[in-house]
């Protein structure tokens, strides 16, 4: 087992300043249009409400990022795609599970609030990766694909990206930060996971 080392980023803006900074449901919505999960979790586009509408219910976003930084003894090899979905389940998705739950508890503490999932849900992931929360159900992937509510909306979180919020800019202009990414096979020195609490 590998001991990870994190750093935590906090900042917080008006909803009004960050939609007219790094929202672009339009730009996003063509992005998502290209993953597997679209339309087939109920964390993804597309949805029966308009996300801009989705962040004018609430005046303030304060974002969280946490910085994961890989194991050095990681860093020189050239991973598989199924390697790499192992490091994510032995590295990443705790980190990820950590910072929802973070959101979770921030959530009791404001009344009103609602938090956004650092990246995209996987409370129900199905046997060949699909959408989903973290592997509670085994059920196949999330309920939308079958035309069924979600199985667990009360814990269901929409994230940043899937609202037309970019990431990429949130993280350099907010949290002063820079996201890494997966080149030819080979790990970034860091993953940045990205969520947040939306404030009435």
């Amino acid at each position: 087992m590998y001991a990870i080392r994190t750093e935590h980023f906090k900042h917080t803006v008006s909803v009004e300043e960050y939609m007219e900074k790094c929202v672009d449901v339009e730009e996003f919505l063509r992005y998502c249009k290209e993953c597997r999960n679209y339309g087939n979790v109920w964390s993804c586009p597309p949805y029966d409400f308009d996300p801009e509408d989705y962040w004018k219910k609430y005046s303030t976003f304060r974002i969280v990022g946490v910085k994961i930084y890989l194991p050095k003894e990681l860093l020189p090899g050239t991973y598989t795609e199924e390697e790499r979905e192992e490091i994510f389940e032995r590295i990443l998705y705790p980190k990820k599970e950590e910072l929802n739950q973070e959101l979770f508890a921030l959530e009791k503490d404001y009344p009103g609030s609602v938090s956004l999932s650092g990246g995209s849900c996987r409370l129900c992931i199905g046997e060949n990766g699909e959408g989903g929360c973290d592997g509670k159900t085994g059920e196949g992937g999330c309920a939308r694909k079958d035309g069924a509510p979600c199985r667990y909306p009360e814990q269901m979180r929409y994230s940043i990206e899937s609202l037309g919020g970019n990431v990429g800019l949130t993280v350099t202009r907010y949290l002063h930060q820079e996201l890494q990414w997966i080149e030819e096979g080979k790990l970034p020195e860091y993953f940045m996971l990205v969520g947040g609490l939306l404030l009435p």
